[in-house]
């Protein structure tokens, strides 16, 4: 199917956001699986993302159905240090998907954690949700405990809450507090809304110090609280539609709506304002309804 045949006017959702949202992939993986010509719809392969589905429309990638549309679900894992968070790695690592009950089926991360990083890491198997809460327009913190080598100069570490620049990459306000000194290292509490690659580390870095250790202990209303490492918990749907209030509606059911529908595909590009996630971005859900190791 050529793009002149894309229904790009019609009704239903763009096929990789259909992809995304029955969690088979992140909507940037379901471009690329189109345009290595692995999806088709109603047996015809497709070349373009921009095509649209309904559901009357027959799904298929590498030749296997794609399935209704799973409830939003969302987890909480706690990271070890020493995993990578890829599906799979050329370096042969170990993955962080590897290490997971093979009951959650496909997962999605909610951005990332570096190889030598631990702590909160969300999951889900709606790939939306993932790319809504990782926008810089969605505003939820990110907060870390770090350990660092170095002086903490705290006039420069007060100013990165104005923002920085590093080697021509600005990042957006950074808030910084001492918590001790041990010997020659320090302990800091970092918030942050952007999440750019390393972000943490490459800041710290500009003023002249050097982590050693970094441990995510919330994004946004969700805490790691006493997980255990290697340890993955789910979060409640009541908890989850809670949280996400306006800027993610979800039904009873767990499948998106739109604002102010009963039943219709989420649309979050159209979310205009803060809901009561961000409102009650510390106060976290209390509980969550199962835990696993793997």
């Amino acid at each position: 199917m050529s793009g002149t045949e894309d229904k790009d006017a019609g009704p239903g959702e763009r096929i990789a956001k259909a992809l995304a949202h029955a969690g088979v992939a992140s909507r940037r993986e379901a471009e690329r699986l189109i345009t290595e010509g692995r999806v088709a719809v109603n047996g015809k392969v497709l070349d373009t993302p921009a095509f649209k589905v309904t559901a009357d429309d027959l799904i298929t990638v590498d030749g296997k159905l794609v399935g209704p549309r799973p409830p939003t679900r969302l987890w909480r894992y706690h990271k070890p240090a020493g995993l990578v968070t890829t599906h799979a790695d050329p370096q042969g690592r170990e993955t962080v998907f590897s290490k997971l009950p093979p009951e959650l089926g496909r997962v999605i991360s909610v951005g990332r954690l570096d190889l030598n990083s631990e702590g909160l890491m969300l999951l889900t198997n709606d790939g939306e949700l993932a790319r809504v809460l990782e926008l810089p327009a969605t505003a939820w913190t990110r907060r870390y405990r770090v350990r660092a080598f170095g002086d903490a100069d705290e006039a420069a570490l007060a100013k990165l809450a104005g923002g920085v620049t590093v080697e021509g990459v600005a990042y957006g306000p950074v808030d910084v507090a001492v918590d001790r000194r041990t010997g020659a290292n320090v302990w800091l509490t970092v918030g942050i809304k952007e999440g750019k690659n390393r972000e943490v580390r490459k800041v710290l870095a500009h003023v002249g110090l050097n982590v050693n250790r970094l441990l995510r202990t919330a994004y946004g209303p969700f805490q790691l609280g006493a997980l255990a490492p290697g340890a993955v918990e789910e979060v409640r749907l009541s908890v989850l539609r809670e949280q996400m209030g306006k800027l993610y509606p979800l039904g009873a059911d767990g499948h998106p709506l739109k604002a102010g529908a009963a039943s219709a595909p989420a649309q979050p590009d159209g979310v205009r304002g803060p809901g009561r996630a961000q409102r009650r971005e510390r106060k976290g859900p209390s509980h969550a309804d199962r835990r696993r190791r793997p």
